[in-house]
């Protein structure tokens, strides 16, 4: 399946390159991403399923999740290749890619000293006994005799993925992993051949780049990811990152690089930016990295999500190849739809990093706009047609309606969806009108256009009772009508009756086209530790003088991925947030005195917020389940998803929604 470029609205990321002495059909890349689809070593149907559908969606390469290849690591949760063992299923995997022209590369990475699980890694190898920034782990420092033996085992083990017919190779040397701690002075106080000077620092991955290609000769592609800015003090800024590539690159032995950001420190947020960041936020560093030795192949990379910035990124010289990690989950036909000029139809990232919440939490691999990962014909799915057609109606329009909507109505139902708001969305366009929030658009807009497309019968601004919902003679219904926050038991009820303490979203929808900034405090009063509650506070800094969050819990985001709540961090106190944990206010008789008393949750010790002119909460939710009742007394068959059947995340919620419009 050859890629033509004749017709396409981005001729030179879907035109041919040649890299290593192999030809891509076309520019885009899966990056490397852990799956959690692999059980002990073994290539599970998921894990079959995830990449050939990529290859079907129509990448041009794939470089897998990190492979077992060395005696030191022998992860159960990573495809086997340290032995011949894994050889069928390493065949059966690039059958499965390479048969569709999409070039197969395997990872190859240990983390080293590097964690950010929780708790320590006692087996760690890495270059010097000092402590990881996030986990305090102290790796086993590698003797030089043990470096020489694990260089030969990772280039035994590509010379076995090379055999079961894989193109090549990346080596990880970014994001902190054990690579990135050799060549950074920072991690490396070695005081032998392979620490101190550039040289010293940079022999490792040469020597290992060497053996690969001594192994595998060519054509063999060896990639390698280098660290660009890695936000650590005394490690690696892009002047010494520029300084390792000229290193590195001077043999001319690697067939392509990329740079990237962060490590495994507070810096780790940056090697995956969310919608806070400006778009393509390294291409210019990468563009610059690159001139190190101008004739490797680059690769952009970074919070790239739109083909146009795909296209940009080639036309503008920054890059031969454009790495999609996030985006290619979320569609894996992504190349497919935007060389054939069918951009509407592509369900875009939401680059929440939802995924790598999922991995690093021991879960499969999930996607907050794709509840299919992995799962059979992923690319382009459609549902198949029921052989009887149903009246179904759905009561809310937020993405768990939404999606229950569509998918029902693309299996042939007759599907009425009542919403009481003139727009479609829910909450989540809430959402996404905060700041950083405004991807989240992209799931209600696929959901529109599928639902449009399949004949969804849309009934906004209406605010459906029973009456509603039964004039429609419905064989079944979707109760999707969200649900809202519980008030705190401390903030009396006729204060919430007149609105005077209202919860944050509530505050948030009054105030979204204000500009005035008023003098005085507000405080948010966090019991929910999600995204949207961090948003809030982000917004309301351009609205009050001062903003301060109050919290029961000893740490704010703890319902965030830890790269999510590195970056609000980040993020609020750059913005000046005052953040009080483990305290509780008690009441609100103080408010006439401008000040809000707490207490610590702990020892009961008393916290005076003074300047205080208004609060808000965010709180657990209680589900809107009212029509429950009336409607299944009526003899009606009622399905409740999304926070209507319980209050739960965007991903529970789009994936409750979909299993639910595939059942009916």
């Amino acid at each position: 399946m050859g890629d033509s470029t004749e017709a396409s609205s981005y001729p030179l990321l879907f035109s041919p390159v040649e890299i290593g002495g192999l030809q891509l059909r076309n520019r885009v890349a899966h990056a490397s991403i852990l799956t959690r689809f692999t059980r002990n070593g073994r290539a599970t149907p998921e894990l079959i399923n995830y990449y050939s559908s990529r290859a079907a969606g129509g990448a041009g390469m794939i470089v897998t999740e990190p492979v077992a290849m060395i005696s030191t690591n022998r992860d159960s949760g990573r495809l086997r290749a340290y032995d011949d063992e894994g050889h069928d299923d390493l065949s059966r995997l690039a059958e499965a890619v390479e048969g569709q022209e999409c070039r197969l590369l395997g990872q190859v990475q240990d983390p080293g000293r590097g964690r950010h699980e929780v708790g320590r890694n006692d087996a760690a190898i890495g270059v010097s006994p000092l402590p990881d920034d996030l986990s305090w782990t102290v790796p086993h420092a590698l003797s030089a005799a043990q470096i020489g033996q694990i260089i030969g085992e990772w280039a035994a083990a590509c010379g076995r993925l090379k055999k079961a017919g894989w193109s090549g190779v990346e080596l990880s040397s970014g994001h902190g992993h054990l690579f990135h701690q050799f060549l950074s002075p920072w991690a490396n106080a070695r005081e032998d051949a392979y620490g101190g000077d550039l040289q010293g620092r940079t022999r490792f991955i040469r020597e290992l780049i060497a053996a690969i290609r001594a192994e595998c000769g060519r054509p063999f592609v060896i990639g390698a990811k280098l660290p660009g800015d890695d936000g650590v003090a005394g490690s690696i800024d892009l002047e010494e990152a520029r300084k390792i590539a000229e290193v590195v690159g001077a043999d001319s032995e690697l067939d392509y690089w990329t740079f990237v950001w962060g490590a495994h420190a507070n810096s780790l947020w940056t090697h995956l930016p969310n919608a806070h960041a400006e778009r393509a936020p390294y291409m210019e560093a990468i563009a610059s990295l690159r001139q190190a030795n101008p004739k490797i192949p680059t690769g952009a990379i970074g919070y790239l999500t739109d083909p146009n910035e795909g296209e940009h990124a080639v036309e503008s010289g920054a890059a031969e190849l454009v790495f999609l990690g996030r985006p290619l989950i979320t569609d894996p036909a992504w190349p497919n739809k935007a060389r054939e000029g069918r951009e509407p139809e592509i369900r875009y990232c939401v680059s929440c990093n939802t995924c790598w919440r999922s991995i690093i939490d021991g879960h499969r691999l999930e996607c907050d706009n794709n509840p299919r990962v992995a799962q059979a014909e992923e690319a382009d799915w459609q549902p198949q047609p029921v052989k009887k057609s149903k009246r179904v109606v759905v009561v809310g329009s937020g993405i768990a309606g939404m999606e229950a909507a569509w998918v029902s109505a693309a299996r042939g139902h007759q599907v009425t969806l009542f919403g009481q708001s003139d727009e479609v969305g829910g909450k989540t366009r809430l959402h996404a009108e905060l700041p950083g929030g405004e991807n989240l658009s992209s799931i209600y807009d696929y959901q529109w256009l599928a639902a449009k497309k399949h004949g969804v019968n849309f009934e906004l601004g209406v605010l459906a009772e029973a009456k509603t919902v039964l004039d429609a003679s419905p064989d079944v219904i979707v109760l999707a009508a969200g649900a809202e926050m519980t008030p705190p038991s401390f903030i009396p009820q006729e204060y919430i009756d007149e609105d005077f303490v209202p919860d944050v979203r509530s505050l948030m929808q009054s105030m979204l086209d204000r500009k005035q900034r008023e003098e005085g405090r507000i405080v948010l009063i966090d019991r929910d530790h999600t995204e949207m509650t961090y948003a809030a506070a982000e917004r309301l800094t351009e609205l009050f003088e001062h903003v301060t969050v109050v919290t029961p819990r000893d740490r704010i985001a703890s319902d965030c991925a830890l790269v999510t709540r590195q970056e609000i961090y980040q993020r609020l106190y750059d913005r000046n947030v005052d953040i009080i944990t483990s305290c509780e206010p008690q009441d609100l008789d103080a408010l006439e005195e401008a000040e809000l008393h707490a207490i610590n949750v702990y020892n009961g010790k008393p916290t005076v917020i003074e300047d205080v002119i208004a609060i808000t909460y965010a709180t657990a939710r209680k589900p809107d389940d009212r029509l429950a009742a009336p409607l299944t007394e009526a003899g009606l068959e009622v399905i409740t998803v999304g926070d209507c059947h319980a209050p739960r995340s965007v991903l529970s919620a789009t994936r409750h929604g979909h299993s639910v419009g595939l059942s009916l």
